[in-house]
């Protein structure tokens, strides 16, 4: 195998491979006798048909499998003597090997530029204490409790109130027809939880049992729906039952049925634990982005274009998973594709500025990333997307993504190896100062309640 470098910028290299005819025999060779050992052929014992029988039986295969093996184990070899670490995508240019032929393919990708590394030891950073106060678990209790209540229909004739679960039949109208389809059948919804409008949930407290009612609701123009966002509509429901909600009292027993916890005492010191856990994980990440920040502000370099965009594409991904989320879509924030990408730029130049310094950290302190951490990055892949490893493994070497993978985890090691050596100050968490809402934000707080979600009603409708 014969290689030769061109630099077409100073973030861009590309290689041109030339494989000689023995080697592409080779190659070929490996794959037939994989074939002939992997499968058994009629008339043959396995292992035993010749060789011209399993090429053309399975020529197609070997002679994929074998271009792509071989590019792959050449791609390692070429960049660890040259001692190239790729921060794009593999962009290789070839055909399909063939054999007594020369075999000649291209790899293009992107660098790290070069520049001067600041110091990145014995960095100062201030790092918040880790803090749990007594009302944020007292608020885990109350879901426990809540998880826990005891729910039954009412018998007594009343109308609907706070804290009560109503099953309601409801049709949103326009012009005395339903809008858009909205109407829902044994709709369960708790009243006093801003679950719908205030308008909506003021007059079912005005019904009883086998009731029905109507009122005119003004919806929001950034409501969840956007079909009803904006619109004017008559809103008409029967109410069919009326649940009460009955609290338990926080007991031993009500701490082993919620988590397996032996008194209540133990669930509080797991809730204070996940709590310090979480906080601890924050503040980490907080002074970490503090040390970025500062070694950023010593170095100027040419980013590559394409780790640019692959962090925009990372970045809309990540914030189109949240709007869904939220029951939204990129389109509801109305910019183009063009806009959007440009929104999220400087985040994303940030963060490859990061990644370039970090990989620099990697290289000067001969860091590595062994298959069993690749394993383990791809098992976590597999798992947050319900999937099995084997088919997660071969999309990321197929599609030359263990480079990157690799990167991220060399980064990772950089920045605990620059936050493990920094002089670190605990500091206490900023007090919080509570401003008083203007008239403005607490019409737009009343105005933006959260839209309920349909439940199975859990007893029958004592109305029929």
């Amino acid at each position: 195998m014969d290689y030769k470098v061109e630099e077409l910028s100073p973030v861009t290299r590309k290689i041109n491979v030339t494989v000689p005819v023995e080697e592409v025999n080779a190659a070929l060779a490996a794959g037939v006798a994989l074939y002939r050992h992997r499968y058994e052929i009629k008339g043959f014992r396995r292992g035993k048909a010749p060789s011209s029988v399993v090429e053309s039986k399975y020529r197609a295969q070997i002679y994929t499998e074998a271009t792509t093996d071989l590019i792959n184990y050449q791609i390692n070899e070429i960049l660890g003597t040259l001692k190239l670490m790729p921060l794009s995508r593999l962009d290789v240019d070839s055909k399909e090997l063939v054999r007594d032929a020369e075999f000649v393919y291209t790899i293009s990708f992107e660098v790290a530029p070069d520049f001067d590394l600041p110091n990145y030891e014995g960095l100062k950073v201030d790092v918040e204490k880790a803090e749990v106060k007594d009302e944020e678990v007292r608020e885990v209790e109350q879901r426990v409790l809540e998880n826990a209540a005891v729910v039954k229909t009412i018998t007594e004739v009343r109308p609907a109130a706070d804290g009560d679960i109503v099953i309601i039949s409801f049709g949103a109208y326009k012009d005395e027809k339903i809008f858009q389809g909205i109407q829902a059948e044994n709709f369960e919804l708790q009243l006093g939880q801003q679950q719908a409008l205030p308008e909506f949930e003021a007059m079912l407290k005005t019904l009883k049992t086998g009731e029905k009612g109507e009122c005119e609701v003004v919806f929001p123009a950034d409501f969840i729906n956007p079909e009803m966002a904006g619109e004017t509509l008559t809103m008409r429901a029967t109410l069919h039952a009326i649940k009460e909600k009955t609290i338990p009292e926080l007991t031993d027993e009500v701490a082993k049925k919620a988590g397996g916890f032996d008194s209540v005492e133990k669930m509080r010191e797991a809730i204070v634990k996940s709590y310090m856990n979480s906080r601890e994980q924050l503040n980490k990440s907080v002074a970490q982005k503090k040390l970025m920040d500062q070694l950023l502000a010593q170095v100027s370099f040419e980013l590559p274009p394409s780790l640019v965009e692959n962090r925009i594409d990372r970045l809309l991904a990540d914030l189109e998973q949240r709007l869904d989320r939220q029951g939204k879509s990129l389109e509801s924030l109305k910019k183009t594709p063009d806009e959007l990408r440009e929104s999220v730029r400087a985040q994303a130049e940030e963060a490859a500025r990061g990644e370039i310094l970090l990989l620099a950290v990697a290289k000067k302190e001969n860091f590595d990333v062994t298959s069993e951490e690749i394993d383990a990055a791809l098992t976590q892949v597999a798992m947050q997307n319900r999937q099995d490893l084997l088919s997660v493994k071969q999309y990321y070497e197929e599609n030359n993504l263990i480079f990157p993978l690799k990167d991220r985890l060399l980064a990772d090691k950089s920045i605990e190896y620059i936050y493990a050596r920094a002089e670190k100050t605990e500091v206490d968490a900023p007090a919080e100062v509570k401003e008083t809402p203007s008239a403005d934000e607490k019409d737009n707080a009343s105005a933006k309640p959260k839209k309920p979600k349909a439940k199975a009603a859990k007893t029958e409708d004592p109305q029929g």
